[in-house]
């Protein structure tokens, strides 16, 4: 029989796995059913679409996310970024036929746009929610107008346009490891995700972001620059966005200006939620995140798998972001 200190410390460990590394227990259960339902989930060839679609979409959006969120901001233009990027993307790489200048475009407009957002709320004293959300509707507008609702495509086939074939690849190619494909968006998204933790971890960034999330007042009388700290986290979200517009063209071949990144906001800001990070800021961690992706694609995965109607997976994410707050509300009361 355990004596009560055995007891006492498997109860300690089983309530520190279940607060403070929620996110784990949550993506292993996911993973329980999700090879359940589906008996080919662990083939190769759908892990790999599973990373390739994190990555393509929301994935890479959700690390700067949980900066913008750590400092206890938030972002909700990002998905409209997204759209009016990869449009304008689109058009330069048919006029110029470079894909290396068409990802120097989208980095660079995604860093203007994300800086300028950083600028509103930090030196404008704008809340975040108003800032972007006015960014979200002008962008939205703008690309619409150029576009006329309509898709941007990347021209022609082989014959006409040469770059066609060679912009796909960014998408669809990749490296083989040990006999399998690794496809360069999931190569990507998983370096990302390292760097962003160590600096999240490890640099004078990531501690003056947990700062000001925790509390701005005590963070600016200790010394730090909370307005540069501000700027800097909504330009490095701008940034990924950019990055995220090339992969995502790459992967479509066309977008449409009316719904480009529709609902990428919510399922990057659900992913940082379900990840652990605290919505009030202050809190949070990369590889939350990270799993937190993976565990929004496995659920629509699953779904696809089961065969509901793919109508329903907003509403699943909007369940799952309830639940994961009204979970961290009670974490915090319990503190």
């Amino acid at each position: 029989m355990p004596n009560k200190r055995q007891q006492t410390d498997a109860s300690v460990f089983i309530k520190k796995l279940f607060t403070q590394y929620s996110y784990i227990v949550s993506f292993v259960l996911i993973i329980i059913i999700a090879m359940a339902v589906n008996p080919n989930f662990f083939r190769w060839r759908n892990i790999s679409n599973i990373f390739t679609q994190s990555a393509t979409t929301t994935g890479i959006i959700a690390l700067g996310m949980t900066m913008i969120i750590c400092a206890g901001q938030i972002d909700i233009s990002v998905g409209s970024q997204v759209a009016l990027i990869s449009g304008f993307g689109i058009e330069l790489l048919n006029r110029t036929e470079s894909i290396w200048l068409m990802l120097l475009f989208c980095v660079a407009l995604g860093g203007l746009i994300g800086a300028f957002n950083g600028v509103l709320v930090a030196k404008g004293r704008m809340p975040a929610m108003i800032a972007t959300l006015a960014v979200q509707t002008s962008t939205r507008a703008i690309i619409n107008h150029f576009g006329q609702g309509g898709p941007f495509t990347v021209a022609g086939g082989n014959a006409n346009a040469p770059f066609y074939e060679s912009f796909r690849m960014v998408s669809s190619g990749g490296i083989s490891v040990f006999g399998n494909r690794v496809s360069y968006p999931m190569i990507i998204f998983i370096l990302m995700s390292i760097v962003f933790g160590v600096i999240m971890r490890r640099t004078k960034l990531g501690k003056h972001i947990y700062a000001v999330g925790s509390n701005e007042v005590s963070a600016r009388m200790a010394g730090v620059n909370v307005d540069r700290t501000k700027i800097l986290v909504f330009a490095i979200t701008g940034l990924l966005c950019g990055l995220t517009s090339w992969l995502y063209s790459s992967r479509l071949m066309a977008v449409a200006a009316a719904n480009a990144g529709n609902q990428f906001e919510m399922d990057a800001i659900a992913a940082v939620a379900i990840g652990g990070a605290s919505m009030s800021g202050g809190r949070g961690k990369i590889i939350g995140t990270f799993l937190g992706v993976l565990m929004f694609k496995i659920i629509n995965n699953t779904l696809v798998a089961a065969n509901v109607p793919t109508f329903l997976t907003g509403a699943i994410s909007g369940a799952i972001i309830i639940v994961a707050v009204l979970l961290q509300s009670q974490r915090d009361k319990r503190k």
